[in-house]
C-alpha cells in the first residue's frame, strides 16, 4: 500500500466509524462520555473511530498489534478503574486481581512480541521490535493528557517515516491519516481518544519504526521507550498519591 493510499484510508475510514457511532453508538450513550481535564463533557468515539482506521490502513501482520492494543485500550475506557502506575496493578495482580491496567499492560506486551515475530527475523529483532511497538503505544498514551496531545504527537513522530519508500513509509502514514482524521474535534474538546486509539495509534506507530529500522535503531529507540515509560509511571504514582 502506498503512503498516499495508507493515509486516505486511515483518513476516511475514522472519520465514517466516528460519524456512526456520533448517531448511533452500542449500549449505553453514558459509557461514551467523560469528564476531561477542564470539566467539560466529551465523548469516546474517536478511539474505536481511529483504532479501525489505522487497522485498516495498516498491512496484514503489523494489523495484529494495532486491533490489540485498540482492544486492550476499549477494554480500559469502559472497565478500568483508572489506578494509577504499573506498580498499582502489578501490585493488585500479585494479590489475585487482575485490573484493567493488567490486561493492557500484558495484552498490548504480547500483542506486539507477536506483531514483532511477524515483521523481524532474527530472535533478537524480535524481541526488541515487540519492546517498540508496545512501547509506542505506551508512550502515545502516556502522552494524552490535555486535547489533542496524542494526536498532534503521532503527527509529529510519524512524519519523518513518510520520507520512508515502501512498507515504512505505508505505517506510518495509517496513523497519521487516522489522527489526522480526528484531531479537529479533539482539540475543539467534543472528543478524545482514550486509551482505545492512543493504544492504537502508539501500537501502529510503533510498526512504522520497526519496519524502517534495523537492529541498531531499534536498540536505541526500545531503550529511549523503556526509560519514558519508567519515568511515567515514576510521574503517574506520584500524581497518584495523596498530598
Amino acid at each position: 500500500m502506498r503512503r498516499s493510499t495508507a493515509f486516505a484510508t486511515a483518513f476516511g475510514a475514522t472519520r465514517s466509524v466516528y460519524e456512526v457511532l456520533r448517531r448511533r453508538a452500542p449500549g449505553d450513550p453514558a459509557q461514551w462520555q467523560r469528564k476531561n481535564y477542564a470539566g467539560r463533557t466529551v465523548d469516546l468515539y474517536a478511539g474505536p473511530a481511529a483504532a479501525v482506521g489505522a487497522a485498516l490502513a495498516t498491512s496484514g501482520r503489523a494489523a495484529v498489534a494495532v486491533v490489540a492494543a485498540g482492544a486492550c485500550g476499549a477494554y480500559d475506557d469502559l472497565k478500568g478503574d483508572h489506578r494509577r502506575g504499573f506498580r498499582a496493578h502489578l501490585s493488585a495482580l500479585g494479590q489475585g486481581e487482575v485490573t484493567s491496567g493488567a490486561v493492557k499492560l500484558f495484552g498490548i506486551g504480547a500483542a506486539g512480541l507477536a506483531a514483532g515475530a511477524l515483521l523481524k527475523e532474527r530472535p533478537v529483532d524480535k524481541l526488541l521490535a515487540g519492546i517498540v511497538i508496545a512501547g509506542t503505544a505506551h508512550l502515545v498514551n502516556l502522552v494524552d493528557v490535555a486535547p489533542g496531545r496524542a494526536a498532534v504527537s503521532v503527527l509529529g513522530i510519524g512524519a519523518p517515516g513518510l520520507l520512508r519508500r515502501g512498507t515504512a513509509g505505508a505505517l506510518a502514514a495509517a496513523p497519521m491519516g487516522a489522527a489526522a482524521a480526528i484531531v479537529t474535534e479533539d482539540l475543539g474538546e467534543r472528543t478524545m481518544l482514550g486509551d482505545s486509539g492512543a493504544h492504537a495509534l502508539g501500537a501502529a506507530l510503533g510498526t512504522a519504526i520497526v519496519a524502517g529500522n534495523g537492529r541498531a535503531g531499534l536498540a536505541v529507540h526500545a531503550a529511549g521507550l523503556i526509560a519514558a515509560a519508567v519515568y511515567g509511571d515514576e510521574v503517574s504514582r506520584l500524581a497518584g498519591s495523596p498530598m
